[in-house]
């Protein structure tokens, strides 16, 4: 790699690193290609990005961002994880550990907080951005739907009340012609 592209990478990696919500580092020494790019597409589904950078030039694009506090696990065969949504990277690492032994989360960072391997699974653990968007949908349009219910009750009442009395009066009339 020359010069030149490794100032691209790095400047790369800075702007990843101070955009990004989440960055989890994980080891995957023994990983084939075929699981290396089933991650990849698992990443890319749920809206995250794996990279394989050196640790090198990942130590100098971490120099002033954020997340800079992963800079003592990028030792060894480390990736990147990363996701504008704060759980979608580690949900899909953490998934993919359970799988496959041979990938080893060592830790990552959400924003300024550094987080062990067990705050990545705690992470992980929380529903997506997208679960918690329709929850609140739910429990916004939930209410509404209450409202008319009752908005509408008494008037069907009323209008079954008005039927009754008209089917009395009507056989009142009957009786009477």
């Amino acid at each position: 790699m020359d010069r030149a592209a490794k100032a691209d990478l790095v400047s790369t990696l800075n702007g990843v690193f101070t955009s990004t919500s989440v960055v989890v580092v994980a080891h995957y020494k023994g990983l084939t290609v075929a699981d290396m790019q089933k991650l990849r597409s698992q990443m890319k589904q749920a809206g995250a990005t794996v990279k394989v950078a050196k640790n090198r030039l990942a130590n100098i694009a971490l120099e002033g961002t954020d997340v800079a506090s992963i800079q003592p696990l990028l030792k060894g065969p480390t990736l990147l994880a990363y996701s504008s949504d704060p759980v979608a990277a580690a949900k899909v690492a953490v998934d993919f550990a359970k799988a496959n032994e041979k990938l080893v989360i060592l830790g990552g960072a959400m924003g300024t907080t550094a987080l062990n391997p067990d705050g990545v699974k705690a992470l992980a653990s929380l529903p997506s951005l997208d679960e918690l968007r329709a929850k609140i949908v739910g429990l916004v349009q939930a209410p509404a739907t209450k409202i008319a219910q009752v908005v509408n009750a008494p008037a069907a009442k009323l209008a079954r009340v008005f039927g009754a009395y008209a089917k009395t009066g009507d056989a009142q009339t009957d009786e009477a012609a």
